[in-house]
């Protein structure tokens, strides 16, 4: 198995949109960030960079407008140069981007998933890994929601529809560590 840790929208606006819901996850993250690359595994981040016009807006409201301050991801989890960033439209990451022709390219077949928000952009790219053949993991203590239901619903979701395994941090660095995925 090749893994790739995928980090989803730790953008500025969604700090801003929900504080203490998404602020908790940073540290987290930033652990598994700081493992993945030392273990020289391909981190690739997902990001909304929408377009004034986007039909999500229509139903979460203006975030993460391409070029605007909020679009951009957060200081304390910033990309390295030999990292890849690909941004979306939509709810997925998949949809209408490179993604999965990077992943192949690259001969991933396991995705890590951290980020936000989990009944959004995090379930919807995770319906389409699935239906892509990607074997997937959820790291709980990496993803949030604006809310404490929608988290509920959304690793609920994730785990029956595509058969997601849901793993904390540390079991998720245990395994890529023994090379047990």
């Amino acid at each position: 198995m090749f893994q790739a840790l995928l980090v989803i929208d730790m953008l500025n606006d969604f700090l801003t949109i929900s504080p203490e819901r998404v602020s908790k996850i940073i540290p987290r993250i930033k652990e598994l960030l700081d493992f993945t690359r030392r273990q020289g595994l391909p981190i690739i981040y997902v990001n909304d960079a929408h377009l004034p016009f986007d039909k999500e807006l229509r139903v979460r409201g203006s975030h993460a407008i391409k070029g605007k301050p909020g679009s951009q991801i957060i200081e304390d989890l910033k990309p390295q140069s030999t990292e890849y960033v690909i941004e979306k439209r939509t709810y997925s990451g998949f949809f209408a981007t490179d993604l999965d022709a990077l992943l192949r390219d690259i001969g991933v077949d396991t995705l890590i998933l951290v980020g936000v928000s989990s009944d959004g952009c995090i379930l919807c790219t995770a319906l389409d890994a699935f239906y892509r053949g990607y074997s997937i993991i959820v790291v709980e203590d990496c993803v949030e929601s604006f809310t404490e239901e929608g988290l509920k619903i959304a690793l609920h979701l994730m785990k029956t529809l595509c058969g997601c395994r849901i793993e904390k941090t540390a079991d998720v660095i245990r395994r890529v560590r023994n090379n047990i995925l």
